[in-house]
């Protein structure tokens, strides 16, 4: 029931309360013409009709399907078996939620129990949940669950500049009011060395991208032992087709490994639905947000799937859970896992050999053309930094008026030291035509001066 004050005064005085002399301020932001009850609603169309105008407005996107496309920077277009959509469209997966009643959710609780256990191979790590909304909010709980962690109430974060930007901005608004200390990404310039020389006995957490917002694969031997000797923790943010063929990052020490699983066969959707997976060790499990599902048996001793941790505050005393955090994404988990589980491990290392092989023919091509230069002072997997003779704005817009291209990402918007570079992102999907035809526009376009 809404509350109405009884009297002009009433009414008044909570106006004057909130700074405002009448009701109609409040929405003094709406144009007026808008304003109900003026609403400026067209004539009701047919089912026909609406369907065709949406279909109008879609044809309207550029998108994967119909353009060659060498965007990335944290969303990829990968290729996704048929059969992960087909089977996540059943409706024992599709209206699933939390499954509270394990009697009635044996499916879905093995699903994702497989989910965990492939996350947990494929990152090299102990134990994994189920799971995030997507990579950024997953690194922003593995800054909860470091300062949850240090009994002392460390304060410290430090944060690689080449880690994404938003997810390091994701992390600034996840973590305001704790009072914490995220130092180490305010200078682009800050390499790994230069992140090791920020640990104290204040870091609770030291965070690195590998393969990192550039694409370029960064060194993790010896970091792990870094941070440990001086009681901080190693989280890792990586992708996970890069880890078909790379070392995972628990071989390395890694505490904590995150990242975004959209490339798993979650198709891009204009920027989600997507899954933040999150890896850790055994001894930190209790610290570790969201839920997890273990395998038990009933009383017939019958193997069986549960929830076996849950620490967030609808389960148990607000005091005690790690983090208030409460959906997840579940059906996209399912579509990781079935993904994986078509592929296999030979299908994913092929995936990940084609995005190596293609992006860096792609970057040789580019490299050899006048005017460009290609960053090859680390190594690269599928995306790699191009300096343009123009402004990338400039290219991008005349890739597409031109030739119908989607080029890549404009990295001045992030990095104001980076002028003119672009990140260019080949993977799988892209054939060795639109990598010839991208070259053959390039170098048009420097001719054309």
């Amino acid at each position: 029931m809404s509350y109405s004050p009884h009297t002009e005064a009433d009414r008044a005085a909570m106006l004057a309360e909130i700074g405002v002399k009448r009701i109609e301020d409040l929405f003094a932001d709406v144009p007026a013409r808008v304003r109900f009850p003026k609403l400026a609603v067209p004539e009701p169309c047919s089912e026909m009709e609406t369907l065709r105008e949406l279909m109008d407005l879609a044809e309207s996107n550029a998108e994967a399907q119909h353009y060659p496309m060498f965007l990335g920077a944290g969303a990829y277009n990968h290729y996704s078996p048929s059969i992960v959509n087909h089977l996540i469209l059943r409706g024992e997966f599709l209206t699933a939620y939390t499954p509270y009643q394990p009697e009635i959710s044996q499916g879905t609780l093995q699903v994702i129990y497989e989910y965990q256990s492939m996350i947990a191979a494929l990152t090299g790590m102990e134990v994994a949940n189920a799971s995030h909304y997507d990579g950024a909010t997953s690194m922003a709980e593995a800054i909860i669950m470091a300062y949850s962690h240090h009994r002392e109430k460390r304060k410290k974060i430090i944060l690689s500049p080449a880690i994404h930007p938003q997810y390091r901005a994701v992390a600034r608004t996840y973590t305001q009011g704790l009072g914490l200390d995220l130092v180490g990404d305010e200078d682009p310039e800050n390499d790994l060395p230069e992140l090791v020389k920020r640990l104290d006995s204040d870091a609770a957490l030291l965070i690195v991208q590998s393969p990192n917002f550039f694409g370029q694969i960064e060194n993790l031997e010896g970091l792990a032992a870094e941070a440990h000797a001086v009681g901080a923790l190693l989280c890792v943010v990586t992708d996970p087709i890069s880890l078909g063929m790379l070392k995972p990052p628990g071989q390395f020490g890694a505490d904590i490994v995150v990242g975004e699983g959209q490339s798993l066969g979650v198709p891009l959707s204009y920027g989600g639905p997507y899954v933040g997976f999150f890896a850790t060790r055994k001894e930190y499990v209790r610290k570790m947000a969201g839920r997890l599902v273990g395998e038990a048996k009933d009383k017939d001793g019958r193997r069986g799937f549960v929830l076996t941790l849950s620490t967030r505050e609808q389960h148990i005393k607000r005091e005690r859970a790690t983090s208030n955090i409460c959906t997840n994404q579940g059906l996209m988990a399912i579509a990781a896992t079935i993904y994986l589980s078509t592929l296999g491990k030979n299908g994913l290392r092929k995936v990940a050999e084609l995005c190596w092989h293609k992006s860096h023919y792609a970057a040789e091509r580019i490299a050899a053309l006048p005017g460009y230069e290609v960053e090859t002072a680390k190594p690269f997997f599928q995306e790699f930094v191009v300096r343009c003779p123009e402004p990338v704005a400039e290219i991008n817009a005349r890739l597409f008026d031109e030739r119908g291209i989607i080029g890549g990402y404009d990295l001045s918007n992030e990095y104001a030291h980076l002028p003119q570079h672009m990140l260019v992102c080949v993977t799988e999907m892209n054939t060795q035509d639109e990598i010839e035809e991208l070259v053959e526009a390039l170098e048009e376009m420097t001719e054309d001066g």
